[in-house]
């Protein structure tokens, strides 16, 4: 299985680059890794959980790392799944930013049949990405996930982030940013 998925985060490249080298950061936002124990510069060994409440693992190596711009990784021998992946860190236009592209190569235990079960059982690989990413840009930009009222429990089966509802600011945060309201006129003053 072949996984591509992009996304733009409001933060320069080295910013973006150095919060997702450190890899033991990654479950952070990243919902079925459970662990990455980071062994050396280049090694890790990740644990994550599958669907059918199986547990999968394997040690990885970086095989190339150019800091600010790529970070890319293979399994090595002897993993539950072998797995390779990039992620490629680039300037988004008119210096907005970065725009983070991952692709990610795993096989598949099952084949194809493995795939339409786990799809059966709600486990979209290419949703997971997309959704792993888009917690990764609020992360980033926010320094958490956030939720809306309709999700209080983020995703309810496992209750897996951390997260809080979003809401409007406090007097307090409005003057910790130097802002006033009014009540009456249901006004933002700066």
């Amino acid at each position: 299985m072949k996984l591509t998925a992009s996304t733009t985060v409001g933060k320069s490249p080295q910013e973006v680059y150095d919060y997702w080298r450190r890899l033991d950061n990654l479950p952070e936002f990243m919902a079925h890794v459970d662990e990455v124990a980071v062994q050396s510069d280049s090694h890790s060994h990740w644990r994550v959980s599958a669907p059918f409440g199986k547990t999968v693992e394997w040690d990885a190596e970086i095989v190339d790392d150019e800091p600010g711009r790529l970070l890319s990784w293979r399994s090595v021998e002897g993993a539950d799944i072998a797995n390779a992946g990039a992620v490629r860190f680039v300037t988004a236009p008119k210096d907005q930013g970065t725009e983070v592209h991952v692709s990610i190569s795993y096989d598949v235990p099952g084949g194809k049949l493995g795939e339409a079960l786990a799809r059966w059982a709600g486990e979209d690989p290419h949703q997971q990405l997309d959704d792993d990413l888009r917690r990764f840009k609020q992360v980033m930009e926010t320094g958490e996930v956030v939720r809306s009222e309709g999700a209080p429990w983020g995703k309810r089966a496992r209750k897996e982030f951390p997260q809080h509802a979003a809401a409007p600011l406090t007097e307090q945060e409005l003057a910790d940013y130097g802002l006033s309201i009014d009540l009456n006129k249901q006004e933002v003053h700066a």
